[in-house]
């Protein structure tokens, strides 16, 4: 069974955090980093503002508080409480986020020149991670909707047709959730990966709560995936940034990613954000199935509620191969009949109504309700629904555009590690066209390339991120801001 509610009472334990907690009140005197020697000489706004406390225990690589990248004591027993109640076999903690997961994933799995499957609509962390590694991406197209302009999940059928069509490929990787709450069918996708040899990677960023309740749609690891990575700060309760990478199975080399994080992880952790995943552990292992039910509750009576108001319409995807199932807690609410776009109404809402959205698009607003939500921000979310969707003086129609279609990318023609170091040229963004791109772009968040290094620019492209830009989104990776030139590999 994919839900396990069984309860070990060894998991009641927060030893990171107890052995933080006990350094914090040493009174020693410091002659070690960080230089503001536990808060003494912190500068006094910041001071203000987070807090003596915390100040304390922002601590070094105390002998007592172990090692991140050679774990023997406190850490150690944390990270293997962590695979315990995540169902891996092993886990690491992470301080750079799972960017840096994703980066070692890859690291620890690809040579250069290797072929790695993953989706077109991935995290610009995983090109990241074709660079630094070499690796050559086959890319996915993700089932797509044109209406909604909405890419969903890659399907086993394309899953297998690529195995096939790639037979020295060295891994798949693939997205579970998607940004919308979009879920593949992960089992499927798994058993087609092994039969081919290959371990299947997955980037589970949004998907750290779904071992804690059967509602929810199967994680990785009950999936049977080999890898998984996981942002333990954007769905359950740890400090941003803190996130894990968990294993399982022999497919992967356990050596080369404890090799590949240290490449990418700073050797001067932040033990709040140790200590934060350690408390996350526990809160979740304790009290998961109750908190994860209590925010489902939250989830479905937002759901239902702004359903019910004029002009709104809540994603509820038709089951299909590349939506196998629907995060409930992830809401994204489609404003096209409110006759304004996405990034105008996300304005309005922050600065105005005292509601903030995950991110903004043109046709929506997403939104994830996780168990630090309350009643409280249920109601201010409808109320502020209701006055934007009776408010005339609100209207601001969205540009008009086509929905951007990843399939309609060109190939790659080189790989992304190439066209970075490759020389280049900065060029007007109209000469760009048909050139092959030195840079990374993408709307952000979600952080889905737009433009990728090695892949030719198109003027759907160039469209798409204009349009963007005109309608108050932010675009990164981009040398030139107001996108009026562009590198191109020379």
């Amino acid at each position: 069974m994919q839900f396990d509610d069984s309860f070990d009472s060894r998991r009641v334990r927060v030893p990171l955090l107890e052995m933080l907690t006990k350094c914090a009140q040493s009174q020693n005197a410091a002659f070690h980093t960080p230089g503001h020697k536990r808060g003494q000489g912190s500068f006094q706004a910041f001071r203000e503002l987070i807090g003596d406390r915390a100040l304390r225990a922002d601590l070094p690589e105390l002998p007592e508080l172990d090692n991140l990248f050679a774990p023997q004591g406190a850490i150690d027993e944390a990270q293997t409480l962590a695979a315990e109640t995540f169902k891996a076999e092993q886990t690491w903690f992470l301080i750079n986020g799972s960017t840096c997961g994703i980066i070692a994933a890859i690291l620890a799995t690809c040579d250069p020149g290797d072929k790695i499957l993953l989706p077109r609509n991935v995290h610009q962390s995983a090109i990241s991670g074709l660079i630094l590694s070499g690796a050559m991406p086959i890319f996915l197209q993700p089932e797509y909707d044109p209406i909604l302009d909405i890419a969903h999940s890659v399907t086993p059928e394309t899953v297998a047709i690529a195995l096939k069509q790639h037979p020295d490929a060295k891994a798949v990787l693939v997205i579970h959730p998607t940004y919308y709450g979009i879920c593949g069918d992960l089992s499927t996708i798994a058993n087609l990966t092994h039969a081919a040899g290959i371990p299947l990677l997955v980037d589970e960023a949004h998907g750290t709560h779904f071992a804690f309740h059967p509602d929810f749609p199967i994680s990785a690891m009950a999936a049977g995936a080999d890898l998984a990575v996981q942002s333990t700060h954007k769905t359950l309760s740890a400090l941003t940034q803190a996130s894990m990478l968990h294993v399982q199975g022999n497919r992967i080399d356990r050596d080369r990613v404890s090799r590949s994080l240290q490449l990418v992880q700073s050797t001067s952790p932040n033990y709040l954000l140790l200590a934060s995943l350690d408390a996350a552990r526990e809160q979740m292992a304790t009290q998961g199935r109750i908190l994860m039910a209590e925010t489902l509750q939250l989830a479905d009576q937002a759901r239902s509620r702004l359903t019910s108001i004029p002009n709104l319409s809540v994603f509820q995807p038709p089951q299909s191969p590349g939506c196998f199932a629907l995060d409930r807690t992830r809401l994204t609410v489609t404003l096209s009949k409110l006759d304004i776009d996405g990034f105008t109404a996300d304005e309005l809402l922050h600065q105005n109504l005292g509601v903030t959205a995950e991110f903004p698009s043109l046709q929506h607003l997403t939104f994830i309700i996780s168990l630090g939500n309350t009643q409280s921000d249920i109601d201010r979310l409808i109320h502020a629904f209701k006055i934007l969707s009776a408010s005339p003086s609100v209207s601001h129609p969205p540009p008009l555009f086509p929905p951007f279609d990843l399939s309609l990318l060109p190939p790659a023609e080189m790989s992304p590690r190439q066209a970075f170091f490759s020389s280049t040229q900065s060029v007007p963004t109209e000469s760009a066209i048909d050139q092959i791109s030195a840079e990374l772009i993408c709307p952000y968040p979600p952080g889905i390339p737009v433009l990728l290094p090695g892949e030719r620019i198109t003027r759907d492209a160039i469209a798409l991120l204009q349009t963007t830009l005109q309608a108050g989104g932010f675009i990164s990776g981009c040398s030139d801001p107001t996108l009026n030139r562009l590198k191109i590999v020379s």
